[in-house]
């Protein structure tokens, strides 16, 4: 297999990362809207303007945080807005939109937590993401570190790598049937949220450890922004590790 992996449709040549993120974001905003059938905390106007600010905070984040990866490149670059604005981190769009979400919520005055819905279509349109990060090899920059161990993958350099996305996969494919599984209906409202929050910066936590990046202090600008969000939810990990034991 070669990397990057392009995909053939017809005379269309499509590079694997855009044809995989535009599946992505279209599959969960599928699974989305199907799980919106079933009932809302919220009514259609105030959703909207919801899924608005969480699009604004998820674009803005995700930008930010990949420009504080590279602190010398962005520094080098930064009249260029464009090369030190141009990557992105799943992390940070997932913080962006939790506070711009947060911002709305208090000047639309909603108290009750609405992320729930949005758990598992997260779930399903990251995965299906990394499967379009995996297929990119060398081109994108989620690939892990090399590795004697015998499943390393060869992108093309020459090196077996980590298949970091190929365990974060797996790792996502289990929160999801957790989440499915073990917190219904009967769940508090925004414990399905918090449960995917505080499994995946965990598991970002974890996995970036095999990753190559610019660190401070043993860790990545992603793993410090992931503890500190898993010190954010951490009066509440007890309780969910309850619920779920009790679903």
């Amino acid at each position: 297999m070669t990397f990057p992996a392009y995909i053939h449709l017809g005379p269309v040549v499509l590079h694997p990362h855009v044809a995989f993120e535009a599946l992505a974001y279209s599959s969960g905003y599928y699974l989305y809207r199907r799980q919106r059938r079933s009932g809302d905390v919220v009514d259609a106007r105030a959703r909207w303007w919801i899924v608005g600010a969480a699009i604004l905070g998820g674009f803005i984040g995700s930008h930010l945080l990949a420009a504080f990866e590279e602190p010398s490149r962005s520094l080098t670059h930064w009249p260029q807005l464009r090369l030190v604005f141009g990557g992105k981190t799943i992390v940070g769009g997932l913080i962006g939109a939790l506070l711009t979400v947060e911002w709305a919520k208090r000047l639309l005055g909603i108290t009750v937590a609405t992320g729930d819905l949005f758990a598992v279509p997260l779930i399903l349109g990251i995965g299906i993401g990394r499967i379009g990060c995996f297929l990119s090899g060398l081109d994108d920059q989620s690939y892990g570190i090399p590795t004697g161990l015998p499943w390393g993958i060869d992108l093309g350099d020459g090196v077996r790598r980590h298949p970091t996305q190929l365990y974060e996969m797996l790792l996502l494919a289990g929160l999801g049937g957790m989440l499915v599984s073990r917190l219904g209906l009967n769940a508090t409202a925004g414990d399905r949220f918090k449960c995917f929050m505080v499994a995946y910066m965990g598991c970002r936590l974890l996995v970036d450890v095999i990753k190559p990046a610019v660190r401070f202090g043993g860790l990545s600008a992603i793993q410090w922004t992931c503890l500190a969000v898993l010190v954010y939810y951490a009066p509440h990990v007890p309780r969910l590790i309850a619920e779920v034991r009790r679903g």
